[in-house]
Order: structure tokens, then C-alpha cells, then sequence
């Protein structure tokens, strides 16, 4: 049997010691039958650890320990399939590949949210592909792609590649954004230099090719650049041309939010139409992105298009982590121990029918020595959902916070959204949610027109903080800490003053007078702070109990915990006190607090708040469940005696 040869990453992790190490002693001749493969050395896996690693025992353990001292690092940030695969821990996603060679198909669009691994995905793809000088294969001969056969090895290496990511486009107006879309244009055609000295080129497309290098080529050229760029490589090589457009939405997204839509739309379509549609040149084409935007034509013609979305079974395992790779990686890095609390942070999504959690937050949670935060919330990308939020009415607050709770709700799922939409009716508003990654698919119930009616809900922690800081911050941001500690303490104490002194400070700093003229302002103001106790309380607004409608509820979670009914009233500012007292009897009068005693709550309080202008008064009182129940009884004896003597005189 031959001697088999492995790399300095494989026996780093062995000995316990950096693969740089490693290949410094291969260097030295220090590794004997150690040879050079390319860029890597090729070491026997029989190797002898050299006397002078074992001189230094801090830099290993013992051979027979299971756990080393130095394991393989994060790779936090990294998009580079390269960089990942040869240095960090890397989840292996190369079966990717052979399904999409098998599927045979010319182009495909992977929708799926943000940071769930699309770039560093894409870029393995590319590096498969790529004909280079270097070797590439040397990155995929331990992965899983290369035990598939020689079908697929064969493939590897062999076709000229365009590859654009659009992740960082986040230009606030089209200047910007048009200058940094040429960037990325004029960067790829660096990326080919070769054709500017190929002798299978015209003089026509060295003009072309100086033009966008030199930066002096015209909006229409660039609109039209990776169309050339295809034609131009495929003569050069011979060969069929491969297309990655990574995050191609990006632009248009920011487009939506910073009001230059129509222009970005309209570059954008061309760009991809040039490419994509009815291109000789083209071999293969990968799209990804959050949404399909095929309402704006931009895939106009593409009939041969496979759309792969969050809804759909197949590659659902290559974006994101499945359970098992996030239970192999806690293995590695000796936390198995902590596997709930990564799945309560983390998991949640549901792709097709596979479970997955957030690649991104699990890499920096391990990053972070598994101290879990809110990781996803801190990138670029929420802008949209604050506009959604800024948008909402009370019945869509009043949802969301019953997401925050663990409800779910119901929407009729489209995927195929344009941003201008995302904002229209409900449906809409859930299906861009879901998509996003905000919101995940609990339950199929049915269809309407093709589209799936689904029960949605808060996929994991992390997110229940996103969607927390979002409606805090709907309110212009005046939310402060201090504010929201102040606001909890009133409403767990009963405190009338403090609540009174925080409502009041919200209206002096934030709220204008066109604000505070309808009563729905101020119900929205204190239902947008109550996010802050969603973790202790289920929150309901305008729901029937007792004889009326109470404005809201709080009731606890807890066995004995709490409950509160606030009722607020508009009115002039001279009434303030007086109103606040009668929001107070108006829930003991229309027994407001039935529902709450109903699920065995016996401890509640009674919140009247009065609000006028920017002026504000708050009432409060405990209401005595036992009092109540005796008034009750005592009615129900003088019914009872009336019913008696109604039927003795009918008898008589």
C-alpha cells in the first residue's frame, strides 16, 4: 500500500500547532518525504513529530489526547472560499456543485437572507470553476465534491469565470451608487487582464476593454459590460463563460430606501439582460439575493430560469448550517454542552424542509467564546424593516408583539415581492418578513392561486431583539435605556408618578402637537415601550373582557405574577387629573379585568392615563378580585330570591 500524504492543516490540528509551523519545518527538511505541491506541502501521514516541537510542550498535548490545545479559528468576516477552506473551520458545502451539474440547468437564482452564507458559497463555486495558472484543485481533493467521481473532477478548472458581489452596495444616492457599481465592473475586467493582449480579440474590443479600465466609458457601456466581458473571454478561451452575480438586489434595495429606484432598476436590468438572455457565451449563470424582483421585468425572458426560495426542498441544506454541522462544530470546539442555548439563539429557519440556523451568528458565537448576542441585528440591512415599522398601524404592532411572544400569524406567502410593495397590505409586509429572514414558516395550512398560506413566526432570540429594538426605535429613537428601565419599573411597581414623569418626558422630546391630536398616537407610544416587557408579559390590545373592550393588557407568565389594564383618554389639559381617575373606574365598571381573572390572576392593576397636548396624568389602582367576586355573589343571591318570587306568584 502507498504512503498517503496529507496537508499542514490536517496535522497541525494533530500536533497541536499552526499549519505555518508546519510548513516551516517542511522548509527546513525537518518533515522527511515532505514535498511541495504547488502551494502546499504534502507531508506522510506516518510523519515523525521532529525533536524540536517536542522541546516545547506548550505548543501541543499528548497524541492520545482528544482535545488540543489550538483548534482551527472562526472564520468571522471571510468570504474567501480559499482562505476559509485552507485555514479556518470550514462547513463543507462543495455538494453544491455536483447538484447543480446534475440538475444540468443554464441559470439559476438562490433567494435567500442576508449573511446566510451566499457570498463565501459563491465564492467556492467560482474557485471550482475557474480555469487559473494555479492548481485549485488542491482546495477541493479533502472535500466532499471530490469523492463524487471524475465526473465532476473533470469539470474543475476549466472555464473562464465572471464573479460580482454587490454585498457592500450601500451608497445612499445614484452618484454613489453608479460610481460604485462601475468600480465593481471595472474590477472584474482587472480581474482578466490577459484580454488585453489576446490575439483572438479585435482592435474594437481593446477600445471597449481600455474604455472601462481608464474609468472613460459611458453609462451604456457599462450597462452592457458583462455582456462583452462574456463574448470577449469565450473567444479568448475557447470556452463557454461562467456567471456569479452574488447579492445582485443589494442596489436596488438601497435604491428603495434612499429614493433613486427607477435609475438603479433600470441600470440593473440591463446589466443582467445583457448577460443572461439569449448570451452564446454563456455556459452557466448563479444569481443571489433576499428577493426575485421578477415583477420589474428584470429577468424579462429568461424562460430557462430556476428560482430556488426559502420555500423550496432543494439546495436548502447549502445556505446556513443544518443541526448536525452545528452540532459537529460545538463538538470541535468542546462546548456539545451548549447546544440548547445555540439553538435557542440561532436555529429557527426553516428552508424547504430542512431546519437551519444562522451561519453568521454561530461563527461569532464561537468567535466570541460562546457568549451568545444578538450578532445578526448588528450588520447592515435593517433599514428596511425600520420602514415597514414607521408605516404600521396599531393592528400590525398589536401583531407583532404577539410575535414577541410566541404567537404566530397568518399570511397568504408571496416570494416574488418588488420593493416599492413592501410596505402595501399585510400579506406582503409578512412575505417580505419571511423572506428577509425575519419571520420563519411554522405551518403549511393551505393555498390560494399558487401561493402558500402559511403560519409565520419568530424564528429564535436573536431575532425577538431585532424585532424589540426595531419598535423601540420606530419612535424616533428617543427610546433611551434610561427611559425604557424608568417605563418597566412604573408599570411592575404601580408607580403613577414615575410612569406619569417618563410619558412626559417622551412627549416633550420627541412627540410634535400634529402627534399627540388622536388618542391612537398615545395607545401606540406606550404599546411600542411594552416591547421592552414582552419577555415577561402576553400583551394584547382592544380585545373583549367584561362588558367592553379594554385599550391594553398585560398578563404575566409567570404563576402569580402580576397583571395590568391601562385605558388612556384624550382630553383637554385642564381635565387631566379627573380623566385619569375615570379611565380607572371605566375598567372597574366594564370589568376590564375579567379576562385576567379568568386565567387565575389574582394580583391586578388599573393604569388610567390622561394625556392632552404634550401634558400627561396617570392614575393607578389595585383592584381587589375577592371584593368583586363578593359583589358578585351578592347579586346573584338577590337574582335568585327575585327569580323565587317571580315564580311564586306566576304559581299562585
Amino acid at each position: 500500500m502507498g504512503v498517503r500524504y496529507i496537508k499542514a492543516k490536517e496535522l497541525s490540528a494533530r500536533w497541536g500547532v499552526t499549519p505555518r509551523r508546519i510548513n516551516q519545518l517542511c522548509a527546513e527538511g525537518k518533515l522527511v518525504g515532505a514535498y511541495k505541491e504547488g502551494r502546499f506541502w504534502m507531508i506522510p501521514d506516518d510523519a515523525d513529530r521532529p525533536d524540536c516541537l517536542r522541546e516545547n510542550k506548550s505548543l501541543y498535548v499528548s497524541e492520545s489526547s482528544v482535545v488540543y490545545n489550538r483548534r482551527l479559528p472562526c472564520p468571522v468576516g471571510i468570504t474567501s472560499y480559499k482562505e476559509v477552506s485552507d485555514e479556518c473551520y470550514y462547513v463543507d458545502k462543495t455538494l453544491l456543485i455536483k447538484d447543480i451539474i446534475d440538475n444540468h440547468s443554464k441559470l439559476y437564482l438562490f433567494t435567500r437572507p442576508r449573511r446566510l452564507g451566499k457570498t463565501l458559497t459563491m465564492d467556492m463555486v467560482r474557485t471550482f470553476f475557474e480555469k487559473t495558472d494555479a492548481d485549485t484543485s488542491v482546495y477541493f481533493k479533502n472535500k466532499k465534491i471530490w469523492r463524487e467521481g471524475a465526473l465532476y473532477k473533470e469539470k474543475q478548472g476549466r472555464f473562464p469565470v465572471i464573479f460580482l458581489t454587490f454585498k457592500d452596495a450601500h451608497q445612499s444616492t445614484w452618484q454613489d451608487m453608479y460610481a460604485s457599481l462601475c468600480f465593481t465592473l471595472r474590477n472584474e475586467f482587472l480581474r482578466h487582464i490577459e484580454l488585453t493582449t489576446s490575439d483572438r480579440l479585435s482592435d474594437y474590443d481593446k477600445k471597449y476593454l481600455k474604455s472601462i479600465l481608464d474609468g472613460d466609458a459611458s453609462i451604456i457601456d457599462y450597462q452592457f459590460a458583462l455582456g462583452k466581458l462574456s463574448a470577449m473571454l469565450s473567444r479568448h478561451y475557447e470556452k463557454n463563460v461562467i456567471v456569479i452575480i452574488d447579492e445582485y438586489d443589494t442596489p436596488i434595495q438601497q435604491g428603495h430606501i434612499f429614493g433613486y429606484y427607477d435609475e438603479v432598476i433600470g441600470f440593473m436590468r440591463n446589466l443582467l439582460s445583457a448577460v443572461l438572455k439569449d448570451n452564446p457565451a454563456l455556459e452557466l449563470g448563479i444569481l443571489t439575493g433576499i428577493l426575485r424582483i421578477a415583477k420589474e421585468s428584470l429577468f424579462s425572458g429568461l424562460n430557462n430560469l430556476v428560482v430556488n426560495t426559502i420555500l423550496d426542498d432543494e439546495y436548502s441544506q447549502y445556505f446556513g448550517f443544518t443541526e448536525e454541522e452545528v452540532s459537529d462544530m460545538a463538538r470541535y470546539y468542546g462546548v456539545s454542552d451548549r447546544l440548547s442555548e445555540i439553538k435557542e439563539w440561532y436555529d429557527g429557519y426553516m428552508f424547504g424542509n430542512t431546519g437551519i440556523y444562522n451561519p453568521w451568528s454561530v461563527i461569532n458565537y464561537f468567535n466570541n467564546k460562546c457568549v451568545p448576542k444578538a450578532f445578526w441585528s448588528r450588520t447592515s440591512g435593517n433599514e428596511i424593516i425600520g420602514e415597514l415599522f414607521n408605516g404600521a398601524d396599531n393592528t400590525f404592532a398589536d401583531n407583532l408583539l404577539g410575535l414577541l411572544q410566541g404567537n404566530t400569524v397568518q399570511a397568504i406567502v408571496d416570494t416574488d415581492i418588488i420593493y416599492p410593495e413592501i410596505n402595501g397590505d399585510i400579506d406582503t409586509i409578512y412575505s417580505f418578513l419571511l423572506v428577509a429572514g425575519y419571520l420563519r414558516v411554522s405551518e403549511h395550512i393551505g393555498s390560494l392561486y399558487d401561493n402558500p398560506i402559511c403560519a409565520l413566526s419568530i424564528p429564535n432570540y436573536e431575532i425577538k431583539s431585532v424585532f424589540q429594538k426595531e419598535i423601540i426605535d420606530r419612535y424616533n429613537g428617543i427610546f433611551t435605556g434610561a427611559l425604557l428601565r424608568n417605563f418597566a419599573e412604573s408599570i411592575r411597581t404601580g408607580n403613577a408618578h414615575l410612569l406619569t414623569e417618563t410619558l412626559q418626558q417622551y412627549l416633550l422630546q420627541s412627540a410634535s402637537v400634529f402627534d399627540t391630536a388622536h388618542e391612537d398616537f398615545y395607545h401606540g407610544v406606550v404599546f411600542g415601550m411594552l416591547a421592552v416587557l414582552s419577555d415577561n408579559y402576553y400583551i394584547s390590545s382592544n380585545r373583549e373582557s367584561g362588558e367592553g373592550r379594554f385599550d391594553i393588557e398585560l398578563q404575566p407568565k409567570s404563576r402569580g405574577g402580576h397583571g395590568y389594564i391601562i385605558e388612556f383618554k384624550a382630553c383637554k389639559e385642564a381635565e387631566l387629573e379627573k380623566m385619569a381617575g375615570s379611565a380607572v373606574r371605566q375598567i372597574q365598571q366594564k370589568s376590564y379585568t375579567a379576562n385576567l381573572e379568568k386565567h387565575g390572576v389574582s394580583g391586578i392593576g388599573m393604569f388610567g392615563v390622561a394625556f392632552s397636548g404634550k401634558k400627561v396624568s396617570v392614575a393607578y389602582e389595585e383592584h381587589d378580585v375577592k371584593k368583586r367576586k363578593s359583589r358578585e355573589y351578592l347579586h346573584e343571591g338577590r337574582d335568585a330570591d327575585l327569580r323565587t318570587e317571580c315564580r311564586s306568584r306566576i304559581g299562585s
